[in-house]
């Protein structure tokens, strides 16, 4: 992530660099630089001698003509010098306008493409699924549990049921290299991901049976979230919790892979009949 976002700021800065190089190339095209202008000072001036076969319509059609391109006319000597127009009086000539505006356009097109770029990769703060959610309060969450009843939250997409301490021994072998899912045993709860592991269906809740019971395709898991029967290849996902105050609070950046086949730390059992 970090690499992307620099090279996205290498590209932006290089790309200013480009806009400014060649607007300041176009700004000086037509111009005559200073060494040529020295020269052309101290030359001689190249007299055009008017012939005696113009008429004097054409003499009057050549000399507004050169007065409108800046050429002044010495009607004494009959010659005729270049005298350089006020850049102030011309004003924005039209192959300034273009190239300012397509200069403009490019700007405004990179500069766009780099802030929605970075936008979207930059990381969001923890609010909504894929960062730390609180769930909901303790008081909350047992008076579902008291229910025999999972505690919901959909922002979360999450499961919280009650994890028996009398069983944290066992636990330990299987989820003590995950940390934050052990941290969240150890404080009586487990954070279960509301997807099967399968093909992803929601998985809902049996009251009767006291399992999750996939409807898609049959697969079955215990309280806890550890598989007991169907075509999932492990148990159901979870994700790390802590409890701050009264607050229950849910790491949703990184889903937890369940538990293998076979694993059964709690040795809870069908309480009822199946839903699936």
């Amino acid at each position: 992530m970090a690499i992307i976002i620099v090279a996205i700021v290498v590209v932006l800065a290089g790309a200013v660099v480009f806009l400014l190089a060649a607007g300041r190339r176009r700004a000086t095209t037509g111009r005559l630089s200073r060494e040529t202008r020295q020269r052309d000072a101290g030359a001689p001036s190249t007299e055009i001698v008017a012939t005696g076969d113009a008429t004097a319509d054409a003499r009057a059609r050549a000399d507004e003509s050169k007065a409108s391109t800046g050429l002044a006319t010495r009607r004494g000597s009959g010659v005729v010098r270049y005298e350089p127009v006020d850049p102030e009086e011309i004003g924005v000539t039209r192959r300034q306008f273009f190239n300012r505006g397509i200069l403009t356009g490019l700007g405004l097109g990179v500069g766009g493409f780099g802030a929605a770029a970075l936008a979207f990769l930059w990381p969001s703060g923890a609010s909504g699924f894929g960062g730390k959610i609180n769930v909901g309060s303790v008081s909350d969450v047992q008076a579902s549990i008291d229910k025999k009843e999972p505690y919901y939250n959909a922002s979360a997409k999450v499961y919280i049921l009650p994890y028996p301490k009398q069983d944290l021994g066992k636990a330990k072998k299987v989820y003590g290299i995950e940390p934050g899912v052990f941290a969240g045993m150890e404080a009586g709860y487990v954070a279960l991901y509301q997807k099967c592991p399968h093909l992803g269906c929601r998985v809902p809740w049996c009251a009767t049976s006291q399992w999750f019971e996939c409807p898609c395709h049959g697969s079955k898991y215990n309280r806890v979230g550890e598989k007991k029967g169907g075509p999932a290849p492990r148990g159901m996902d979870r994700f790390a919790l802590e409890v701050s105050g009264n607050s229950i609070l849910v790491d949703t950046a990184v889903v937890v892979q369940g538990p293998p086949i076979g694993t059964d730390t709690t040795g809870q059992g069908q309480e009822g009949a199946a839903c699936v």
